[in-house]
């Protein structure tokens, strides 16, 4: 269950937050200022942080600065009263990731927050594991229990994009459009020809295989 941290110094406000945020599932711990935020951080971990700005103590701009000079990359949403086009700009410059302008739509706070999360995830996840293969995206390596190599960038990212989705099936056009960009000149053919090859490093592998859907595109499929 994800575990959200609010500074909020308004009690009501705060409680309302958290009721909303428990009712949709995630578990939720409340404080009053930036200094009681960064206290909690030290003894656990919360996937979201939800900030306001006008704190006593420590406000939401200092506590973010100090959050991110510490190299804590937690996503934060911050929430004020402040409606001016330079209390948002220092916002986003002492590193928060979204903001909200009180009164604060709830529902509409809900979506930020699972979005905020998605983002979250997208980013950490640069790394899938298929049984015994792993593929590293910041390296464009492939791990597998007898050997550790690289791949070309685009073959890469071919099998990246399709490992990401077991069995679901991918267009040329679609594969053309993400990996080689919409503006390409190459053809859908330079897809089946990066296939192949993939096919070829990959023939005796044991974890997985690429289908292809004849007349629609291919598909990785677990083993």
């Amino acid at each position: 269950m994800h575990k959200i941290l609010i500074a909020e110094d308004d009690r009501e406000l705060r409680q309302l937050f958290s009721h909303v945020l428990t009712k949709n599932g995630y578990t939720v711990k409340g404080v009053s200022n930036g200094q009681e935020a960064l206290d909690a951080m030290k003894n656990d971990y919360f996937d979201i942080i939800i900030s306001d700005i006008m704190m006593p103590v420590m406000d939401g701009y200092e506590f973010v600065r100090q959050l991110r000079e510490a190299g804590n990359t937690t996503p934060v949403l911050m929430i004020t009263a402040k409606d001016a086009f330079d209390d948002m700009r220092m916002g986003f410059l002492s590193g928060t990731d979204d903001y909200m302008v009180k009164p604060v739509n709830v529902n509409e706070m809900i979506l930020r927050v699972q979005a905020l999360m998605r983002r979250a995830q997208m980013i950490n996840d640069r790394r899938q594991v298929i049984g015994k293969t792993t593929l590293e995206c910041d390296s464009l390596t492939v791990t597998t229990p007898t050997e550790t190599f690289v791949l070309p960038q685009k073959e890469f990212m071919l099998l990246y994009k399709m490992a990401s989705y077991p069995s679901r099936i991918f267009t040329r056009q679609q594969l053309m459009d993400e990996i080689w960009g919409y503006e390409s000149d190459s053809d859908t053919h330079t897809v089946d020809v990066h296939i192949g090859r993939l096919r070829e490093r990959f023939r005796d592998n044991e974890d997985f295989k690429i289908v292809t859907m004849r007349g629609v595109g291919y598909k990785v499929v677990k083993l």
